[in-house]
């Protein structure tokens, strides 16, 4: 793979080559990906989604939205930090391109800002609650009705896929969804392959897929342009990953092994002692002990060592992706850049801990739980209308259930697959809140 292909500003619908010489320093191209992304309604939506406690009272517990700023903060960093050792390396892409080392900030710090947005309600458990609804719930039902391929989209749906879809779905009026440069679409996608075939492999780019069916002949658009490998075949579409998702990856697990360690700390799930144990052991050569020594509080101690430990795994995550640039642009780098770093076993202590103390927490088991059930019957209900409707044979109460799904998710009911992935979508666009407001209509009763 080529640099100055990789960072390709081409959009969705451009006839004309875009050149980066020739972008307006005061507005470029990258900058304009990340302004498109904040704007949008799916990010704003974040802010009432979860990220560590499902439908949390507190005021400092991490919502999707403040984890998707900070992982842009973080991959921001690593891309200039990236950049500037890229530049060295290959003058020409300067030279003869135009290309800066803020490119490659704001390129990672766009993809990381929408790495979520395609996330359901109620975290990874909203996710699986989906599949599970077709793949073991009363949505299999509709198994006859599908290919394949489309089942699998539905029974594995995967909030990555539903991303991609958000950020490039055309529909009446709006070409292209946000129009982002391909060089950020192909940061975004970590998993640039399809739900089927299957590769049970311990390549990272096999752990999940990255876009449904209805966008596979864009997304092999995108990935033509930017020269991504392929790894697949006509009938089967599968890329090797683009060098700078490795980048938004680590600036994702950077946070989430870090400030949701943080966040379990303040709520009492972790006690101090061992929070402090353990991210010193991550940043025991980096402490300023007399520094250190004079703070008071539990939260002044926290952040202290949580800002150290950010910054230790931002200038890891560099130097190892500096040290793999080849094996990387040959699509021969198969892991994750924090599982090739000298912390490794530190963080794989933090997110056991993290693990037993927060996610499997007495709160958030019930409240997923409670997710699961929500969900399920929002599918339930929700599919069952739609399905009618393209048979031509809703009912009155279909047309009243349907009446609370927005037009945009209603555009694309062509088929059958078509419907139940646009109900799946509208479910996965719901905020924690807003889903429980609406189950609550359904059933006519509240829920707390």
């Amino acid at each position: 793979m080529q640099w100055e292909n990789l960072l390709s500003l081409k959009r969705q619908g451009d006839t004309n080559k875009r050149l980066r010489k020739e972008e307006k320093e005061t507005r470029l191209g990258f900058e304009v990906d990340y302004d498109r992304i904040i704007f949008s309604s799916s990010f704003r939506s974040l802010q009432d989604k979860t990220q560590v406690i499902p439908l949390s009272k507190t005021d400092f517990v991490h919502t999707r939205l403040t984890h998707s700023m900070e992982v842009s903060v973080v991959g921001r960093s690593l891309g200039r930090m990236v950049g500037k050792k890229l530049l060295e390396k290959h003058p020409y892409l300067r030279q003869v391109h135009g290309y800066q080392l803020n490119d490659f900030g704001a390129i990672v710090a766009a993809a990381a800002l929408a790495h979520d947005i395609g996330n359901p309600p109620f975290g990874h458990s909203g996710e699986k609650a989906i599949g599970s609804y077709f793949k073991f719930g009363k949505g299999t039902e509709y198994k006859p009705l599908l290919t394949d391929k489309e089942y699998r989209d539905l029974t594995d749906f995967e909030g990555n896929a539903n991303g991609f879809k958000i950020l490039t779905e055309s529909r009446e009026g709006v070409r292209g969804g946000l129009r982002l440069s391909y060089a950020t679409l192909g940061a975004f996608t970590k998993y640039p392959k399809a739900s089927l075939p299957h590769r049970p492999s311990r390549h990272i780019a096999d752990k999940k897929f990255g876009f449904f069916q209805s966008e596979s002949v864009f997304f092999s658009e995108v990935a033509e342009e930017l020269g991504l490998l392929s790894r697949g075949s006509e009938e089967d579409i599968a890329y090797v990953r683009h060098p700078l998702a490795f980048l938004v990856e680590a600036a994702d697990d950077i946070c989430y092994t870090i400030i949701d360690f943080e966040d379990g700390i303040n709520l009492g799930l972790i006690d101090e002692e061992y929070a402090l144990e353990y991210l010193i052991k991550l940043v025991k050569d980096r402490i300023n002990t007399v520094k250190y020594g004079q703070l008071g509080t539990t939260e002044d101690r926290i952040s202290y060592l949580r800002a150290l430990a950010i910054n230790t795994l931002i200038e890891e995550s560099s130097r190892v992706f500096v040290a793999n640039e080849e094996a990387i642009l040959k699509g021969e780098f198969d892991t994750s850049l924090l599982d090739k770093c000298q912390y490794k076993a530190q963080i794989n202590d933090i997110i056991s801990l993290s693990v037993e103390k927060i996610y499997r927490s007495e709160e958030v088991i019930e409240k997923e739980i409670a997710g699961y059930a929500i969900v399920e019957r929002l599918l339930e209900v929700f599919c069952a209308a739609a399905i009618r409707k393209f048979g031509e044979e809703e009912t009155h109460y279909d047309c009243l259930v349907l009446q609370l799904i927005p037009e945009k998710y209603k555009y694309g009911f062509t088929s059958p697959y078509r419907c139940l992935l646009g109900i799946s979508c509208f479910v996965a666009s719901l905020t924690d809140g807003r889903v429980v407001g609406i189950y609550n209509k359904i059933n006519g009763g509240q829920i707390t």
